[in-house]
């Protein structure tokens, strides 16, 4: 299951602090911030799709993530990849190589870590 933008955004905040009310999180918006009731909304969905919880404190939620930031980025780049290029990593990572505006170094940094790997496998 993903998320929706406004969602994402939530969750981009909510991993950054790794635990905050409601209004920590209000707070942590840019301009124009959401309305509280906007926020609620989200984090209700969001809650239902289990990416976030709470513990509840008196009256306030502390509300925190449920999914690593690794782990949805990891799902969410394997779906990108399936999707846009027929699930060949090879594809994507000559678009990515192509379309960047790599520098030599940034590109032999790659290479770097393309040779890292392969001595572990």
């Amino acid at each position: 299951m993903s998320l929706s933008n406004s969602e994402e955004l939530l969750m981009q905040l909510l991993w950054k602090q790794k635990k905050a009310f409601m209004k920590d999180l209000i707070e942590a918006y840019p301009e124009p911030k959401p309305a509280p009731t906007t926020v609620a909304t989200l984090l209700k969905r969001m809650q239902d799709k289990n990416f976030v919880d709470y513990k509840q404190l008196g009256r306030s939620r502390e509300y925190f993530p449920l999914v690593k930031k690794k782990d949805y980025f990891s799902k969410q780049m394997n779906g990108m990849i399936k999707d846009f290029f027929n699930d060949s990593a090879s594809q994507f990572a000559s678009f990515f190589t192509q379309e960047t505006n790599l520098s030599k170094e940034e590109l032999e940094d790659l290479k770097k870590l393309i040779d890292e790997q392969l001595k572990e496998k």
